[in-house]
């Protein structure tokens, strides 16, 4: 075996083993709740959020939180897009599987069980590219969705949801899809603003604090 797959081999080790004991007292009532809470990260609840923030930009006529909206929305289908491509062809029994079962799978596949999806964490790569895109366009959103981000992506370890490596990969997958949906809104939102502005003089409206 050579040096490269040596240190390959060495790395998934300490990433499972540091898993599976951040994992060990997952039955916890207090770890099973931060679980619970970390299903904000979800797929629902973020599109969810993401159009209730649209919805009460309309409401407010605030242009600013329309746009932290639709932003929120376009990252959050990016990011989804990626993490389902790379899961489609990646099978990693998920931590809390490869303990009870004491056999771990990471490899090239095409499973769609959910224990064999590990790899990488939706909820972390959704997450971080809702908190990314929120708080380029809602003053005063960054630091809490930088939180609930942070609640969400400890969680999965914890609970034997994800390993580590699933977060890191899962969070790389987040910001990279945020950044080249802003790259694009960014140059395409002021020209449908301006439309909008023209054509429904309300929705278009500044305010004090946009």
């Amino acid at each position: 075996m050579g040096k490269t797959k040596q240190a390959a081999k060495a790395v998934e080790k300490a990433d499972r083993d540091a898993t599976h004991k951040a994992a060990e007292h997952r039955d916890q009532p207090l770890v099973k709740a931060t679980g619970f809470l970390a299903e904000i990260g979800d797929q629902p609840q973020l599109v969810a959020t993401s159009i209730g923030t649209v919805v009460i930009g309309l409401i407010a006529r605030r242009p600013d939180v329309i746009r932290g909206g639709v932003r929120m929305l376009a990252a959050h289908a990016a990011a989804t897009f990626v993490k389902s491509a790379i899961k489609a062809s990646v099978d990693r029994t998920r931590p809390e599987k490869a303990i009870e079962d004491g056999k771990a799978r990471f490899e090239p596949g095409k499973s769609d069980e959910h224990e064999q999806t590990s790899f990488p964490s939706g909820h972390t790569a959704g997450a971080v590219a809702v908190a990314r895109a929120v708080a380029r366009d809602i003053d005063g959103a960054g630091t809490p969705a930088a939180l609930i981000t942070g609640v969400v992506a400890v969680a999965q370890p914890i609970n034997g949801k994800h390993y580590l490596s699933d977060l890191v990969v899962g969070a790389a997958v987040g910001w990279i899809a945020e950044a080249m949906v802003s790259a694009v809104f960014d140059r395409v939102a002021p020209v449908i603003e301006n439309v909008a502005a023209e054509k429904l003089p309300l929705l278009g409206a500044p305010v004090a604090n946009a």
